[in-house]
């Protein structure tokens, strides 16, 4: 991924906290074969925990060569950013996003490791469900176990940027920030958000 110094991400916090609160990630294999899935971040082993559906042939990808680099993409906040927003002319049309490239090795977990990345997935999107257990059962659980396969991806390589405006004088960022702040759209909403809390491009 190209980028310029001017827009990339180098503190290892926001990184991790970007992968975490935007966790559905694309996974792209080196024969191209690709999947969307959410991906848990173990930020104490430093890697990426998921699964497959095992009848999704893209799991067999990581055991054929364990020694080459599968691609995760994170997307983050985007939106389309006007050139009658800056105070500065002429201009042109951009947009501003964010987004972390994680590169690194890929290996298949064991049964009861597939199981225990299962249960950090529910205890971060719905921990209620661990509470209980009478809606997703120990015996259902098991059950469906059989039809997944869990997986790790090694954290061997980070690049991760930022585009959002940041390089623009004080006024043309103050006018993007009242543009994204009036707009109805929720991507112009989540993307003023982020760089709110990044104190990135808000002038």
């Amino acid at each position: 991924m190209h980028i310029p110094e001017k827009w990339r991400l180098d503190k290892q916090s926001d990184i991790f906290a970007f992968i975490e609160n935007y966790s559905f990630a694309t996974l792209v294999s080196p024969s191209l074969q690709s999947s969307h899935l959410p991906l848990m971040l173990d930020r104490d082993k430093q890697c990426l925990i998921g699964h497959f559906a095992r009848s999704n042939p893209h799991w067999r990808e990581f055991i054929k060569d364990t020694t080459k680099q599968h691609l995760v993409i994170f997307n983050g906040p985007h939106g389309y950013i006007s050139p009658s927003w800056y105070a500065n002319k002429p201009a042109v049309p951009t947009w501003n996003y964010a987004v972390v490239h994680i590169k690194g090795c890929a290996e298949i977990l064991s049964a009861d490791e597939t199981a225990q990345a299962l249960d950090l997935l529910m205890a971060k999107y719905e921990p209620a469900l661990l509470d209980t257990r009478d809606v997703v059962t120990a015996d259902y659980q098991e059950k469906l176990a059989h039809g997944i396969v869990g997986f790790k991806i090694s954290i061997d390589e980070i690049d991760a940027k930022a585009k959002l405006g940041q390089h623009r004088t004080k006024a043309d960022q103050q006018g993007v920030t009242a543009a994204l702040s009036q707009s109805s759209s929720p991507d112009h909403q989540a993307l003023l958000n982020y760089m709110q809390a990044l104190k990135l491009g808000i002038g």
